[in-house]
């Protein structure tokens, strides 16, 4: 499989590999130089909190969240 680089020194993943593999936008890789003309890309990992606030936001109804009566902590 073939791709270029753009003018940006972008290189664009073919559209094969982005669905075969589940690539999305935003996604970020190691970039790995391992000889002359020779790269090795990773995917990382995401945080495993990421997307938590957004996930918040997204809440369905207004008050969704709601307090509970609890202890105080202070004392502890």
């Amino acid at each position: 499989m073939e791709t270029t680089v753009s003018t940006k020194g972008q290189i664009v993943i073919p559209a094969e590999l982005r669905e075969k593999d589940d690539i999305k936008p935003g996604q970020r890789f190691a970039v790995e130089r391992i000889d002359r003309g020779e790269y090795r890309f990773v995917r990382m990992e995401d945080a495993p909190n990421d997307g938590l606030v957004d996930w918040l936001v997204a809440c369905p109804v207004k008050d969704y969240f709601v307090s509970i009566d609890s202890e105080s902590t202070d004392e502890l």
